[in-house]
């Protein structure tokens, strides 16, 4: 397990999804991830998907999936975002809002909040409309008229829109505003962006065929 993160600090970010905690020594994937009660063969999967983002699961990869661990990893990777990565970028942004000159501390300030509306409703449909479906579906319970295509169709790279952000506090800001704050929160939301692309990549290329071999499965025995 040492070797894998080593070799790509990104899996870092994923360790505390799983509920994974650092320290574990020479262990391996698979004792560490038994001991997380975490399926090692999921957590290979993401890390493959973190790894690469060119990487394209197979049928195979797709139903060794457990709903249940997919899910939860979704949930605490929304958590992740919204309670500590977001917030930490706001504080770091307000202080330079506050040095600003007004129109640029408006246009941040107004940019940032709207972003932040965009992505906390991103995750609330999929954990109030999206999850509740899937877990029906996957206990054989579909009482609802919404498929997966409804979420595949209006799903949007909630990262996209960092660039924005970016180019605000890399070209447009005066020069002696906090200039090394920037640059680390400029820093920050690469990371950020980063890290979004690949959750977006695990819902496009696991929980997405994921749920439709689900679908086809029900189909099939009805």
């Amino acid at each position: 397990m040492s070797d894998v993160v080593s070799s790509n600090p990104k899996l870092m970010l994923t360790l505390s999804r799983f509920g994974i905690e650092l320290g574990f020594g020479d262990h391996s994937i698979k004792e560490v991830c038994e001991r997380a009660k975490v399926s090692p063969l999921f957590f290979t999967l993401i890390c493959n998907i973190y790894s690469n983002q060119d990487f394209i699961p197979t049928l195979d990869d797709l139903k060794s999936v457990d709903c249940n661990s997919l899910l939860s990893y979704l949930s605490e990777s929304h958590k992740y975002y919204v309670n500590e990565r977001l917030p930490h970028i706001e504080f770091h942004l307000n202080r330079i809002i506050e040095a600003c000159p007004e129109r640029f501390a408006k246009t941040l300030d107004r940019f940032f909040k709207e972003y932040k509306s965009e992505v906390t409703k991103h995750f609330s449909y999929e954990e109030v409309t999206v999850f509740p479906y899937i877990i029906a579906l996957n206990n054989k319970d579909k009482n609802s008229s919404f498929t997966i295509s409804e979420f595949k169709s209006s799903h949007t790279n909630i990262e996209d829109k960092l660039s924005d952000l970016m180019n605000i506090l890399i070209k447009y800001l005066p020069a002696n505003i906090f200039p090394k704050e920037r640059i680390e929160i400029s820093l920050d939301i690469m990371d950020l962006s980063s890290d979004l692309s690949s959750h977006t990549i695990v819902e496009e290329r696991i929980l997405v065929p994921f749920v439709e071999l689900l679908e086809y499965n029900n189909y099939e025995s009805q």
